[in-house]
């Protein structure tokens, strides 16, 4: 088979390493990759990345089925233009990937399905949004969400109302984050532990992955703004035999026959956020694609071929699919540029990978590289790389992911040093 994968970042080379295991598997195909994805597949740019260009693109390839890594192109309906014209691709529509292209549609499906989540507003205008910050219902440290997709920069927690207002300001007035922030979601902040829990779903059916936790914050503690994730951790017990059957059953099941019930079935990869509150769990978002650096942790657990999943998925029958897990733990640090999240460094020479992977069920995957003409490796993005272990105990992958973290260089390089050390 020959196989497309869309996406350029970690995540995607998580994707392409492990399907490079399939006996299935005579080609693989990515678009537009990076320097880390083309060690095991060809690198080929699309026209533009509009479904149609992409959907030609798959042609003519001759590729029997994609993958769709990124959220953009599921919200703006890639699978809709693929199945029109009858070519395999594993994500939801463009309707179902509403469960993250809008935080509005999330929250009110969440309702309709009495799934459990915080208290929220949905505000259409600047004017009720800063009326409901001075009625100061749900007190402080309060989250505003952009309704739309924001590259990771669409949630704001402000610990007081001169924050949030000029949260609003920057979203619904000045318009920092474009028609995402046209309409934004009030709401109560959540405390407690969070956990990742991701299932494979045909429409109809899921298929947990072992969950996973990963950590926001640029600094150590938790501290600092935001970022795409600066690293993540799987392993056996990461939540309770009993709690995970329950989350399965009560949360993602329930979402999956809601959307089929309301005629929007939803086929891919089903991320859910959760807080494990005093009070309970509840959904703090969902993605309709594999996390990042989830994906990295997860899917190096994985023992079986990641293809008869995604073939499952296409084909709408996860039925006859049981993949099977390994009982090791795994750690992945990700490793930022110089600025990340704000104003980046790049075009740094990076050092020290051979020496890394040569370090015992070590893998390096890349998410921001490139290769200058000399055939130098130079930083190109904000998160670099992400550095993964994989031993018997949490601990011993957490030492050998830093072993191998310290092997690695270039200027201003940036990262965590208490990833899988801090249960948040």
């Amino acid at each position: 088979m020959k196989i497309l994968v869309i996406g350029s970042g970690g995540r995607e080379h998580a994707l392409v390493w492990k399907l490079a295991e399939s006996q299935q598997i005579e080609k693989i195909y990515a678009t537009p990759g990076n320097s880390g994805i083309a060690q095991y597949a060809t690198c080929v740019a699309s026209e533009n990345n509009s479904p149609v260009a992409l959907a030609e693109l798959a042609v003519r390839l001759e590729i029997d089925l994609t993958i769709v890594g990124p959220e953009a192109p599921l919200v703006t309906g890639i699978v809709d233009v693929f199945n029109r014209r009858h070519l395999p691709i594993v994500g939801p529509t463009r309707a179902a990937a509403q469960l993250e292209g809008s935080k509005i549609f999330a929250k009110d499906f969440m309702s309709r399905h009495h799934l459990p989540t915080a208290a929220f507003t949905i505000c259409e205008t600047p004017e009720s949004a800063f009326d409901i910050i001075s009625s100061k219902i749900y007190g402080y440290p309060v989250v505003l969400k952009a309704d739309g997709l924001a590259a990771g920069k669409g949630v704001v927690v402000a610990q007081d109302e001169a924050q949030a207002n000029q949260a609003i300001q920057d979203m619904m007035v000045e318009k920092t984050l474009g028609e995402a922030g046209t309409r934004i979601v009030i709401e109560e902040y959540l405390e407690g532990r969070e956990a990742s829990l991701l299932v494979f779903s045909d429409g109809k059916q899921v298929i947990p992955m072992p969950p996973a936790q990963d950590y926001k914050n640029i600094f150590d503690g938790n501290l600092g703004p935001n970022t795409g994730g600066m690293g993540s951790f799987s392993m056996p017990g990461l939540l309770d035999k009993n709690l995970k059957e329950r989350l399965i059953k009560d949360i993602a099941e329930v979402t999956v026959q809601g959307m089929a019930d309301e005629g929007t079935p939803f086929r891919g990869i089903l991320f859910i956020g959760l807080m494990l509150t005093e009070s309970g769990t509840k959904i703090l978002e969902y993605n309709v694609r594999f996390g990042d650096p989830e994906t990295q942790v997860i899917l190096a657990r994985l023992d079986s071929d990641l293809l008869d999943i995604f073939l499952g998925i296409a084909n709408g029958d996860l039925s006859q699919v049981k993949p099977t897990w390994s009982d090791m733990s795994t750690v992945c640090v990700v490793m930022a540029a110089a600025g990340y999240p704000g104003q980046i460094q790049v075009n740094q020479v990076i050092s020290g990978l051979k020496e890394a992977e040569s370090l015992e069920n070590v893998k390096v995957f890349h998410a921001g590289t490139k290769l200058n003409e000399s055939g130098e490796l130079l930083t190109s993005g904000g998160r670099v790389l992400g550095v993964v272990a994989k031993r018997f105990s949490l601990e011993a992958a957490r030492q050998q992911a830093y072993k191998a973290v310290e092997l690695i260089d270039f200027a201003g390089k940036h990262y965590r040093r208490d990833i899988a050390l801090l249960r948040h």
